[in-house]
């Protein structure tokens, strides 16, 4: 089965009630049954939208409970990986992707992924399918 790329996007509007996209990816994470990759660098992304005071206790949580499910694959950061992500960035002046997005890109090529949990047009300038 083919695993999807995890976004910041779909994390943060999991967690929070508020987000104007909250209850339809909470309704897509009850039913999703393909297995996620993500990356630290995306939940470093995370925990810097919800570093308000009323967030961060359950950032640690949260983190853990990902790190804990089988359908979830984390990737860890690494300097191959960030010298990668610079590497597309500085390739592409013309985008103004993220280098977080730049990174998410690069694992999604190295593990053939090719849909993204994300509302992000980015991802589908770089040729990618979002699913939000």
């Amino acid at each position: 089965m083919t695993a999807v790329f995890a976004d910041s996007y779909y994390f943060l509007a999991l967690i929070n009630e508020h987000d104007h996209d909250h209850e339809r990816v909470v309704a897509i994470a009850k039913t999703l049954r393909t297995p996620m990759v993500t990356t630290e660098f995306v939940l470093l992304e995370v925990a810097d939208g919800l570093a308000a005071e009323r967030w961060r206790s359950g950032i640690r949580s949260f983190v853990q409970l990902l790190r804990h499910l089988p359908s979830v694959q984390i990737i860890p950061v690494s300097t191959e990986l960030f010298d990668a992500g610079i590497a597309l960035y500085t390739d592409r002046p013309d985008k103004e992707w993220s280098l977080t997005d730049c990174i998410s890109f690069t694992v999604m090529h190295q593990h053939k992924l090719t849909e993204a949990l994300t509302h992000d047009h980015h991802f589908r300038q770089a040729g990618f399918r979002t699913l939000l």
